[in-house]
């Protein structure tokens, strides 16, 4: 559960950017470079903020 809101954030966040940058200012493109090195190095650490956050709230990953 944890994995696919992280996914659906980070999607969510890039896409956000992308519609930001096009109609308010370019710079805005800086978040969805953040959101892309985030997950990249979240691959190789394990470390990924938005599950702390997760976690504090009580979602967890359940297995079907």
């Amino acid at each position: 559960m944890k994995e696919r809101i992280v996914r659906a954030v980070a999607g969510i966040l890039v896409l956000i950017s992308i519609l930001l940058a096009h109609y308010i200012h370019e710079n805005w493109l800086f978040l969805a470079g953040f959101v892309g090195l985030n997950l990249l190095q979240s691959a190789f650490t394990r470390f990924c903020p938005l599950e702390i956050i997760l976690d504090k709230a009580g979602i967890t990953n359940h297995k079907h």
